[in-house]
């Protein structure tokens, strides 16, 4: 099967220090690749690259990025904004920041999709409400007539999935989707996510130091320490029988901190 994604020998500097070193890995349609490492292992940054959103000081300086057959790399911002949303979704760890606090779900939502095509308000809503219904917003209706700050933290982070996903992208990219909610609500959108996958067929690279996240959704894992690759593949073989001592020494860690572990669905 053909790689919809393809990170090729990738480094990345910020202000000319190198953050990540020679990376590469790709994601197949439908696969969902969990990258995992300590905090400062360049795992947001990685995601960062493909979206083309490294801030000012921040470079790819070697290797590409391809989207189909597509260099993300050789692209300027206008070119790039073509892909952000259409093709490339992304959830950040926070949605509430993420999201205007002054302006109503509906209208960010509206918003998201006339970026990229023409559509009524009544056609965005009633494609809003299909994507809230499967992640777990019942209440749809009100939920877009809200102010982010009007709801609760699990439901500010479903609203960015639906705006992620509102145009169907091939590729949903998640920075820590599930780190600032409580357990039963991380096990709920963990699910959610995976019930998309299998919805849409989206492809998603999870980001997450949450290796019960990872145990729960990935289809194979790359380990980071310090901007390097240190373990990737299956991620039964990665978690259980990985040959790398760093990697063996994290998945000693999550064995004594064994209370941030994703409940099993039952």
């Amino acid at each position: 099967m053909d790689s919809l994604l393809r990170i090729e020998h990738v480094t990345v500097s910020y202000e000319g220090e190198e953050v990540i070193q020679d990376i590469s890995f790709d994601l197949k349609p439908g696969e969902i690749l969990g990258i995992v490492g300590e905090s400062g292992s360049g795992k947001s940054t990685v995601i960062k690259a493909i979206t083309g959103i490294l801030g000012q000081e921040g470079i790819v300086t070697k290797g590409n990025i391809w989207y189909k057959d597509h260099d993300l790399t050789e692209m300027n911002e206008k070119q790039l904004c073509r892909y952000r949303g259409k093709e490339i979704g992304m959830v950040f760890q926070d949605c509430k920041s993420a999201l205007c606090p002054v302006r109503k779900v509906g209208a960010q939502v509206y918003e998201a999709v006339t970026e990229h095509e023409k559509a009524s308000k009544k056609e965005i809503r009633c494609r809003a409400k299909e994507i809230m219904e499967k992640i777990g917003l019942h209440d749809s209706e009100r939920v877009l007539e809200s102010y982010p700050f009007q709801l609760s933290g699990g439901m500010n982070q479903r609203v960015g999935i639906c705006i992620a996903m509102i145009m169907q992208p091939k590729v949903l990219l998640a920075d820590e989707p599930t780190s600032a909610l409580d357990v039963t609500v991380q096990k709920q959108v963990v699910e959610e996510l995976l019930l998309l996958r299998k919805e849409y067929h989206t492809s998603m690279i999870i980001v997450t130091h949450n290796i019960g996240v990872v145990r729960k959704m990935a289809d194979k894992v790359l380990v980071l320490k310090d901007g390097q690759v240190r373990d990737y593949g299956e991620t039964k073989k990665v978690l259980e029988h990985s040959k790398d001592s760093y990697t063996r020494e994290l998945m000693d860690s999550v064995l004594h901190l064994n209370h941030r572990k994703i409940p099993e669905a039952g």
